[in-house]
């Protein structure tokens, strides 16, 4: 009976794992879409964006019925507990990504990002995509130390939304006021879709450790040695 229980555990860390490479192939659908004005791209995006709708029902109702019919203690417990946080955590990623996606398809077939701000919304796409890849792999590797090397990535996220909006609220932006404000709402989407996969990693470090910490405690860590409780 146990043996069954701790197979339907480790599927539910593999199925997470999978939900986490989902989040990261929409966002980089999304960014593709954004740049280069891809409506297929977008489309393909908000495809995904139920599915992951759907994967994450299924994995909710699969942990209350682990919690009910189970009654895990422990370490079994954590895993459960984790993954009902970190599934959450990955279906807002899903809607941000849908979000960018919505923005690419509204101002299809024109291109809506001036040529300065468009290689900091671009490089922050791709560390969005990254820091979710990196989820992934925490999940699956029960890596405790996670934490730390999102966060860093992520503390890069945060300083280009800061320059981004240097550059749109500098005395020579010239695009006028829709593509400001749409530039700043996909800033936010990619900041808040990074936080949530360095959340989920906070979620594997509660899992291996049971130390509950907080992203905050990461970026203020300085090695990997201090993330440990």
């Amino acid at each position: 009976m146990r043996t069954t229980f701790h197979t339907e555990l480790d599927e539910l860390m593999t199925d997470l794992a999978r939900m986490a490479r989902l989040a990261a192939q929409m966002v980089i659908n999304a960014s593709i879409a954004l740049h280069q004005s891809d409506i297929a791209r977008a489309g393909l995006v908000v495809a995904d964006r139920d599915q992951m709708n759907a994967m994450h029902d299924e994995t909710e109702r699969r942990c209350i019925t682990l919690l009910a019919l189970q009654a895990p203690v422990a370490g079994d417990l954590r895993v459960v507990v984790a993954a009902l946080h970190a599934v959450g955590h990955l279906k807002r990623m899903g809607d941000l990504a849908r979000h960018i996606a919505t923005v690419a398809r509204l101002k299809h077939p024109n291109p809506m990002i001036s040529g300065k701000v468009r290689p900091v919304l671009a490089r922050m796409g791709l560390l969005a995509g990254q820091l979710a890849e990196d989820a992934a792999t925490a999940i699956e590797h029960q890596d405790p130390l996670s934490g730390c090397r999102l966060a860093a990535a992520d503390g890069e996220v945060d300083a280009l939304l800061r320059h981004l909006f240097g550059i749109l609220f500098a005395e020579d932006w010239s695009h006028g006021v829709e593509q400001a404000v749409d530039a700043a709402l996909i800033g936010r989407y990619y900041e808040r879709f990074s936080d949530h996969a360095v959340a989920i990693a906070q979620q594997v470090c509660y899992v291996t450790t049971g130390w509950v910490s907080e992203p905050e405690d990461w970026e203020t860590a300085g090695s990997p040695a201090s993330c440990a409780p």
